[in-house]
């Protein structure tokens, strides 16, 4: 049997809760844990330059706590280098970052960053942290992530999760799978995330390059109803192939 699509879940967002009243719950580090007990394959958060849910702390707690494989979303900033060299993440993952965004909205355009991309990629794997770079699936972004000799990407699914139409979703999923039949005859690993749920996960499943989701929104909205673990378990059940 093929293997199940590997699960990154994303805690941001019970910091985002916790934030709103800036109170001690709910904790995004024992989110992190039922995660991890319900089956999650990594730990995910994005550490914003803004810190408007995940702070500096949790980062460092989660370093100490995650036992599967802790990846930081982050900016292409020599600051966050700086923070990531020190915290040893097991993965990071450049993204691109505006203060006025309510979430990312767009994969990071290699092109036109390709200096400061490459300084951030060679700082990082000094500090010994695997890197991948998360892309809009675009293969002229794709090419040039290879050219830096990252050796993973993360292909952006936001306009498929953001079709309304099913003819579009349909639309979006073929440029998402082409996409990564692209990166991996370039020999890249390929990821993807952004706006996945339960609703429309099994698309993106379906594509055979793909190893790993990164979903966090869909899977904390659901832990609000029944509990991170069965929100988790329920996720991974839909990641079979």
């Amino acid at each position: 049997m093929p293997e199940p699509v590997r699960l990154g879940v994303n805690v941001d967002h019970v910091a985002t809760l916790r934030e709103a009243r800036k109170a001690a719950e709910p904790d995004p580090v024992a989110a992190a844990i039922l995660a991890e007990l319900a089956g999650a394959d990594g730990i995910t958060v994005h550490l914003r330059g803004d810190r408007r849910h995940i702070q500096d702390r949790d980062l460092e707690a989660l370093r100490r706590t995650v036992r599967t494989r802790l990846n930081l979303e982050m900016a292409a900033q020599p600051a966050m280098s700086t923070i990531a060299s020190a915290i040893k993440p097991d993965h990071a993952t450049l993204v691109p970052e505006r203060r006025e965004e309510v979430t990312t909205e767009g994969g990071l355009d290699v092109l036109l960053n390709q200096a400061l991309v490459r300084k951030t990629v060679t700082d990082l794997r000094e500090a010994g942290i695997a890197v991948s770079i998360f892309v809009d699936p675009d293969y002229d972004q794709i090419r040039a992530v290879a050219k830096l000799e990252v050796r993973a990407i993360e292909i952006n699914t936001a306009k498929y999760s953001e079709a309304r139409r099913d003819d579009q979703a349909a639309a979006e999923a073929d440029k998402v799978a082409a996409a990564a039949r692209a990166a991996g005859k370039l020999g890249l690993t390929v990821l993807a995330g952004h706006g996945l749920d339960y609703r429309n996960v099994r698309r993106i499943v379906a594509i055979p390059e793909i190893v790993e989701l990164n979903i966090g929104h869909s899977i904390v909205a659901r832990a609000a109803l029944v509990g991170m673990e069965r929100a988790v378990r329920e996720m991974k059940a839909l990641l079979e192939r």
